[in-house]
């Protein structure tokens, strides 16, 4: 598989999620429902009814702090991205524009290894890019 096509794609699942619960989600919808009415006709309107659907589940995942959930359905875009830009690759400038994303060149190739050990009561955050944490 193409390296740039996975990051994008993994980026973009990330990005599709996080956006799930901000005010931008509404356009980026349905900027992700256009893409797939291009490529897959016949499948958007089951793409805009699993949005829809994830979209309420992420609500419900982050009123409960259920992290879970919110990683499978990371997840679960990221595939369904990496699977989309597989088959048709003209998609990768719009997706990138539809979700913010920055171009190509500018995305650097970093290798991110974390680690952190907790103990008692403590709590580790840990990001690779943006931590958001409280709604701020």
């Amino acid at each position: 598989m193409d390296p740039e096509i996975a990051a994008l794609a993994t980026g973009a699942g990330t990005t599709l999620v996080g956006l799930m619960v901000t005010d931008a989600w509404h356009s980026a919808r349905e900027g992700v429902v256009a893409l797939w009415r291009r490529a897959v006709p016949e499948r958007a309107d089951g793409v805009s009814d699993t949005l829809a659907a994830a979209q309420e589940e992420l609500v419900a995942a982050h009123d409960a702090g259920d992290e879970q959930t919110v990683a499978e359905l990371t997840a679960d875009w990221q595939g369904r991205f990496r699977r989309l830009l597989t088959a048709h690759p003209e998609l990768a400038a719009e997706l990138r524009a539809v979700l913010g994303l920055p171009a190509a060149a500018a995305e650097p190739h970093v290798t991110l290894t974390q680690h952190a050990t907790a103990s008692g009561n403590a709590r580790i955050y840990q990001a690779g890019r943006d931590l958001r944490l409280g709604g701020e």
